[in-house]
């Protein structure tokens, strides 16, 4: 009879390491694709009306589950006031903003230019919090505004500079560039992008006080209804022209692209690192630009397909910055390097998800 110990069965970590790489990059997938979903709706309805449906029955759906968790409800005023604040400044804003943009922008444009927000949530979190960014974070952050730029930016302005070799001086060109951005409403997508870099730095307060589960149902609902108050007021016909297909991708965005999406996000951002988390973000524009070509024909040109080229680039730089200084510094000190608690990397974050998966 044979008594030696049975193999180590490596199948089921490995499993449950991909469940969480893959619950790690579903909030930016779903944010992806449900921007193509609602460019493809706009035509049907309102902007503040869409924005509206996809924060407020998202919101009930994520309290609905908070309920079956056994997650606790906010409790006291401190914690009503942050979760307020959360739902004006991420909720209110960053859909107001998102949806007026989206009338007059394209998908994956509109969302390469709200996932410049990694910058100001490094910048918000190393004063706030401490957390360290490092030198290959910091390139990593710099290539992805370089890259969300060639995307953005309109391209005969770029290549006018590419040719000159210099920043134009004359104040007409300038001007030209200033009036094609608010055309296109590029300039709201950056207001929605401030907002939710603001909105992911304050869910670490509002989860000091309430259930970071809760508060995220909660800060959806509360946000959502001053938007319909909004489109009652100010526009007109928000339902009149919607089919089955159009209610099916709005209901996509509201229940995979909100609800589903919000909760694994803050989520994590409540216990993980800032800065990486939100560089995963980067991701989004990359999935709303394929699905936006795909359903939508949004075409790429050489230019900005080296942007998003860059902009992988500076995700890889920014996630593995610790292990990459490790390997330089591997030389000088050869003893085994910790991770600092507050620059928690992607493989920490995967352990943060695989713990979520376990049952309460």
């Amino acid at each position: 009879m044979d008594s030696s110990p049975p193999a180590p069965q490596k199948a089921p970590h490995f499993g449950r390491s991909l469940i969480a790489a893959l619950l790690l990059i579903a909030p930016f997938f779903f944010w992806g694709t449900a921007m193509v979903a609602m460019k493809g709706v706009i035509p049907n309805t309102t902007p503040l009306f869409m924005a509206g449906i996809r924060l407020v029955p998202a919101g009930f759906l994520v309290l609905f589950a908070g309920m079956l968790m056994g997650r606790p409800q906010p409790k006291g005023w401190t914690a009503w006031l942050w979760i307020a604040l959360f739902a004006f400044v991420d909720g209110m804003l960053f859909q107001g903003f998102l949806a007026e943009g989206l009338v007059r922008t394209g998908a994956g444009l509109g969302s390469v230019m709200i996932d410049s927000q990694p910058l100001a949530v490094a910048l918000m979190a190393l004063w706030l919090f401490g957390e360290r960014i490092g030198l290959w974070g910091w390139l990593g952050l710099l290539l992805g505004v370089i890259g969300i730029s060639l995307l953005g930016l309109p391209e005969a302005w770029l290549l006018n500079v590419w040719h000159q070799r210099s920043l134009p001086g004359e104040l007409q060109l300038g001007a030209a560039l200033i009036h094609d951005l608010f055309q296109n409403g590029q300039w709201l997508m950056l207001l929605a992008a401030l907002s939710m870099a603001v909105g992911t730095v304050l869910m670490r307060y509002v989860s000091r006080h309430a259930d970071p589960v809760t508060a995220t149902g909660w800060h959806m609902v509360i946000g959502g209804l001053p938007l319909f108050a909004l489109s009652s007021q100010l526009e007109s016909q928000q339902w009149t022209q919607l089919d089955v297909s159009s209610w099916v991708a709005m209901g996509y965005a509201t229940v995979f692209g909100s609800a589903i999406a919000y909760g694994l996000f803050f989520y994590f951002a409540s216990s993980g690192s800032l800065t990486s988390l939100s560089s995963l973000t980067f991701l989004t524009p990359i999935f709303a630009l394929l699905f936006g070509n795909l359903f939508l024909s949004e075409m790429l040109s050489p230019l900005q397909w080296f942007g998003v080229s860059l902009t992988l680039v500076s995700i890889y730089l920014i996630n593995q910055r610790d292990r990459i200084a490790a390997k330089f510094n591997r030389a000088s000190e050869p003893q085994a390097i910790d991770q600092p608690q507050t620059a928690i990397a992607l493989d920490e974050l995967a352990t943060v998800a695989m713990q979520a998966t376990k049952p309460e």
